[in-house]
């Protein structure tokens, strides 16, 4: 089944309220095995909305909103539907009694406005909203179908885990899901690993994508299937392939973290870890935070002077730890120069390197850079 998501507000065009409930309903879609082709955001004009609900119900099979069902003139949701669908709109006595009864609970008496949530465009289906005044409701259109739902987050979502899964689950017919294996990949850049699996990215299933983070690249693979175990089947192969080709710069899978790999290493190795950091605005510090491994870091300024081997070893005694990692980031020019000493009982190993993207991802980058080459000085004793 091929769905959208259209979120409705002005205050989302305007930046004003962040929206959370697209990543909710795709995460929810995505394990009934639901595609989530398009996400789009239309302002509380009646004409767009409804010219936005035409589009999505002749190219996709559901169409879900969020928003505008509220009991003010500025809540248009309602109208526009019956405008795109060419319908009139109707009373529910029971949404109205509904209503009602839930102003009671808290000792108020709703509003006249408020009996706009009672209507519903003609041959739509009620949802009911058990933790809010605005009811949701599915709407059935040719081969399609719209579902409106409230935009207050915790409205939607009930009704999206109690009523509209279930809904979707049925529409569907047999039962899919899909499974996602993410295999986490660091110390390599996004063109680098493309270039690598580039003709896996192209097949049609198990479907492989790639998403950057600074400094940290996760690799799809997705699968649908009637089962888990069946997915899995699917995945295995293509997941073999993937470790092939980009061999040690993948560190993890799934939840697995840089941080959480190299502390339980250094851990295993039965060393403890320090830090020292500049210019990172504390990013190390930061990632390390509850590792059982980390006695502590030191935090300076991008101008600070470089740390000494003496003074590194000072803070390693006060610490209590075995070895040190020190991370430098400092602006020069239109890059940060970035400088990484690792100092175990091995000895000391030093790399340098640059960062040319957003300056505010450098801490991160950074951090990410010195927690891989540590990773992978740990992964030549046979530790990671």
């Amino acid at each position: 089944m091929a769905a959208e998501i259209l979120t409705i507000g002005t205050e989302l065009l305007l930046g004003d309220v962040v929206d959370t409930n697209t990543p909710t309903i795709a995460a929810a879609l995505r394990r009934i095995g639901v595609d989530v082709f398009r996400t789009s955001t239309v302002g509380d004009n009646i004409g767009r909305i409804a010219e936005a609900i035409r589009e999505g119900l002749a190219r996709s099979e559901a169409v879900i909103t969020t928003g505008g069902l509220g009991p003010t003139v500025d809540d248009p949701t309602r109208e526009a539907v019956a405008e795109a669908l060419g319908v009139g709109l109707e009373f529910h006595s029971d949404l109205w009694d509904d209503i009602q009864e839930r102003f009671a609970r808290f000792g108020r008496t709703p509003t006249e406005n408020n009996r706009r949530q009672a209507y519903l465009p003609q041959g739509a289906r009620p949802i009911r909203n058990p933790v809010g005044t605005a009811p949701g409701f599915v709407v059935e259109h040719r081969s399609s179908c719209l579902i409106a739902l409230p935009g207050v987050p915790a409205e939607m979502r009930w009704m999206l885990d109690h009523e509209v899964i279930p809904y979707l689950q049925a529409r569907q017919g047999s039962a899919t899901i899909l499974v996602a294996r993410i295999l986490r990949a660091a110390g390599v850049g996004e063109s680098w690993v493309d270039e690598r699996i580039q003709d896996l990215e192209a097949l049609p299933h198990p479907t492989v994508g790639v998403l950057a983070h600074p400094g940290r690249i996760d690799i799809r693979v997705a699968a649908k299937a009637a089962t888990p175990e069946e997915a899995v089947v699917a995945i295995s192969p293509v997941e073999t392939e993937v470790r092939r080709r980009l061999g040690e710069a993948i560190y993890g899978v799934d939840g697995d973290t840089l941080e959480g790999v190299v502390g339980a290493a250094i851990e295993a190795q039965g060393w403890s870890l320090a830090t020292i950091e500049l210019g990172t605005r504390g990013a190390l510090a930061a990632a390390l935070d509850g590792a059982a491994a980390w006695r502590g870091g030191l935090v300076f300024a991008a101008d600070a002077p470089s740390p000494t081997e003496d003074a590194i070893r000072q803070w390693m005694d006060r610490a209590g730890a075995d070895a040190c990692l020190v991370l430098e980031i400092r602006r020069e020019g239109s890059k940060a120069a970035i400088r990484v000493r690792w100092c175990s009982p091995d000895g000391v190993f030093a790399w340098q390197g640059s960062y040319g993207g957003p300056p505010e991802n450098a801490p991160a980058w950074g951090a990410s850079a010195a927690l891989d080459i540590v990773r992978r000085r740990l992964a030549k004793r046979g530790l990671v």
